[in-house]
Parts: structure tokens; sequence; C-alpha cells
């Protein structure tokens, strides 16, 4: 009887450990920009991103994931589930929006990194009703929906800007 049981926990882990290999796990534990864009739904944010102010200072995980060791890689394991779900099912939302969480985690590292201006304008508070990127959307990723790149998201999983343009 526990043999069974044995043999199954076996190739439980062995399956998973192929597919941890098999899709590069360790490369998304790290903070290389270029391991985002490995979605090709991430193309324009990626190359708005490389063609921002930002990209000489900040990489993905500085605006995206918490800064404390524990809660960063929390955020990146349920955000990663999520995007592994959404992408096997082939039902990525477009436009891609952050979720209130996250938005959160977003405003909380404007103002950790730009606490200094922010104390020179509104008595040194921020809006509390508005966030950073309310005003300031274009600054790190660029205009959205535009990408030149030649292997752009070409609207495969939803409706997509460029196309609506051709029309």
């Amino acid at each position: 009887m526990k043999l069974p049981l044995i043999v199954g926990l076996i190739a439980l882990v062995a399956v998973l450990a192929v597919g941890l290999y098999a899709t590069e796990f360790t490369t998304y534990l790290g903070n290389d920009p270029t391991t985002c864009n490995n979605c090709h739904v991430m193309d324009a944010v990626y190359e708005g991103w490389y063609h921002s102010s930002h990209q000489r200072v900040a990489v993905c995980n500085d605006c995206h994931t918490p800064h404390a060791f524990i809660p960063k890689y929390w955020t990146k394991m349920v955000s990663g589930a999520n995007h592994v779900f959404h992408f096997t099912l082939g039902n990525i939302p477009e436009p891609l929006r952050a979720k209130p969480h996250t938005q959160e985690i977003i405003q909380e590292n404007c103002l950790r990194c730009h606490a200094e201006t922010v104390s020179m304008i509104a008595d040194g508070l921020p809006d509390a009703e508005r966030h950073c990127f309310d005003c300031h959307r274009d600054v790190a990723h660029g205009a959205r929906g535009i990408s030149i790149l030649p292997y752009q998201d070409k609207g495969m999983y939803g409706p997509s800007i460029l196309l609506e343009e051709k029309k």
C-alpha cells in the first residue's frame, strides 16, 4: 500500500522538476526585464520602458513588486500564477491593467524613489485620492498601445489598437 504512494510522489516530483526546468523557472526569480517580456503581450510595455527615462534607473521589479524579500517573492508568485492561468486559457485581458493591490505597490514604489520631489509639492502630501500614475502614466512605459517591434501583439488574444487603426 505504501509503494504506490511513494511511486506517485516520486512521479509528481519528477513532473514538477521537468516542468520547472523546461520553463526556466529560475529566470523568473531574478530582476532581468527581458524575462517580463517573454510573453508577447508585454512587447509594447517592455519597449515603452526600454525607451523611457526609467530604463536607466529601474527594472520591472523596482516598480511592480514590494522591496522586502518575502512580500516581493509572494507577489511574484501570485502574479506569475495569475499570468500562467490567463495565458494558458488564452484569456488575456486587453488592455492589461494593474489590480488594486498592484496599484498600491506601484504607488508605494513611486513615493519611495521620488519622496524628495513629492515633499516639494502639495505640502509634501500625496493626493490620497489619486495615484502618481493617474497623471504620470506615460513616464515609465511611454504612450500606450504603440510598439515598433516587428513581433508586437497582433491582436491574437483580443482587439488591438494597431489593428483598429488599419481599418
